[in-house]
């Protein structure tokens, strides 16, 4: 059974037992966690194709850890005006285990 599901303004192409790096959600590790905006879900025998959402699917899943990713650097410059920034950031995400569809 697959289902895409849309969260943090991203889809994710999930199945049972897949384990999926998302935006920060509220919640604690070992939680729940339910995905109610499904765009599609099916199998091979089955399609359901929402319009724009599949009325009365929900995606279950177990959050896993909440952590930072990677450093991002970049780099602000003007051309002969003597200003160079240089700047980070560590976006938040959540892990988690897709349990049921």
């Amino acid at each position: 059974m697959l289902a895409v599901i849309k969260t943090g303004g991203k889809q994710y192409l999930v199945q049972k037992g897949d384990k999926i790096k998302i935006e920060k959600i509220e919640g604690n590790v070992g939680s729940a966690a339910k995905f109610s905006e499904v765009l599609f879900s099916g199998d091979e025998k089955s399609v359901k194709v929402g319009n724009p959402l599949v009325k009365g699917a929900i995606v279950e899943g177990k959050i896993l850890k909440q952590a930072k990713a990677k450093k991002v650097r970049g780099i602000k410059y003007k051309a002969k005006k003597r200003y160079k920034v240089k700047f980070g950031h560590r976006q938040m995400f959540t892990e988690v285990e897709i349990t049921k569809i």
